[in-house]
């Protein structure tokens, strides 16, 4: 059952803003200004990206399948990052239980409360998932499929993306989610979906990060969303932006990508604009659930880069005083 937070966290947020200095003042000028990108620059580093990259991705974590030790350690060190940055749990803790064929799953769920105090009763999901296939076939005596680009990238954007915003909370609130059973069939997002609605919360937006470990190449944007023309977000995000940071990938429309992760439960039980950015294009990268899918292969440059890039579309879309994303008739 969900905490009473925003009652309860009513000092605590005014003490926030008073640590930030003028953050009251910096989130209004927000939707007029553009957002200071070298601040951004400056909030997000590469050695961070790669640190936690390295070790969910790492033979430690044994491929991180939902049920085994391997994802009991990714989760705790999930739940450190939450804890070290003052994330508040949505329910009770951290983690979102459930049931998935006689093995027990659980989601990761933290919170930025908002600062408005109206907007803060509207929330956006920030998500990717975090387990993986565990153990596969053998390669040269190696059977454990780390899943660095699937998703431990995902997950390690939602990090930052989590840090970021802790220390400077916007006018809406924040879900940072990272999902279990997604290669069980998207079952903790379903189950995660199933919860908040029973919980009655007006849900803005759920922006799902998948497989950004490795750049496109020849693209005139830094990732594809899929479910393009389900909503403006590309156009309002890239308006946002200031730069063309999302764009349209045929084959993500071929294969039905928008159906296939964890974005989908939200969009079908919400109606809401839940889509999912990549750069894994089906070109660029030959080690989907495959043992050689390691941390060496990931370019952590161009990730820091792309979290950079879509912090000013999040910043504004966590700020705007009306809803600007929609999803088209």
């Amino acid at each position: 059952m969900r905490k009473n937070l925003f009652s309860g966290l009513a000092a605590f947020s005014f003490l926030l803003l008073l640590s930030c200095g003028n953050s009251k003042d910096i989130s209004e000028e927000i939707i007029a200004t553009p957002v200071d990108k070298e601040g951004i620059k400056n909030a997000i580093l590469e050695e961070e990206v790669a640190a936690a990259l390295r070790y969910l991705s790492s033979d430690e974590l044994e491929g991180r399948e939902t049920g085994t030790e391997g994802i009991e350690k990714a989760a705790q060190y999930i739940e450190g990052v939450f804890e070290e940055h003052d994330l508040q749990p949505f329910f009770d803790t951290y983690r979102h239980n459930f049931t998935i064929q006689e093995t027990q799953g659980f989601n990761l769920v933290g919170m930025v409360e908002g600062t408005d105090p109206q907007l803060k009763d509207e929330f956006i999901i920030i998500g990717a998932h975090y387990d993986h296939v565990g153990l596969e076939e053998a390669v040269e005596g190696d059977e454990i499929a780390n899943g660095a680009n699937d998703n431990a990238s995902g997950t390690t954007a939602v990090l930052e993306l989590a840090k970021y915003f802790a220390a400077r909370p916007p006018k809406r609130s924040i879900l940072f989610t990272l999902f279990s059973a997604e290669e069980m069939g998207l079952v903790g997002a379903k189950e995660l979906a199933k919860s908040l609605k029973a919980e009655g919360i007006d849900l803005y937006s759920m922006f799902n990060i998948e497989m950004i470990g490795v750049p496109m190449k020849g693209r005139a944007y830094k990732a594809y969303l899929t479910g393009y023309d389900a909503s403006n977000l590309a156009e309002k995000f890239n308006e946002y932006a200031g730069e063309n940071v999302l764009g349209f990938l045929p084959e993500a429309k071929q294969y039905s990508l928008f159906q296939r992760s964890d974005n989908y439960p939200f969009y079908q039980d919400f109606n809401i604009p839940a889509q999912t950015i990549s750069t894994f294009d089906f070109t660029n990268y030959p080690y989907y659930h495959h043992v050689d899918d390691e941390f060496e292969l990931m370019d952590t440059a161009h990730m820091e880069e792309l979290v950079e890039a879509i912090i000013p579309g999040l910043i504004k879309m966590a700020n705007t005083p009306e809803k600007e994303i929609k999803l088209k008739q």
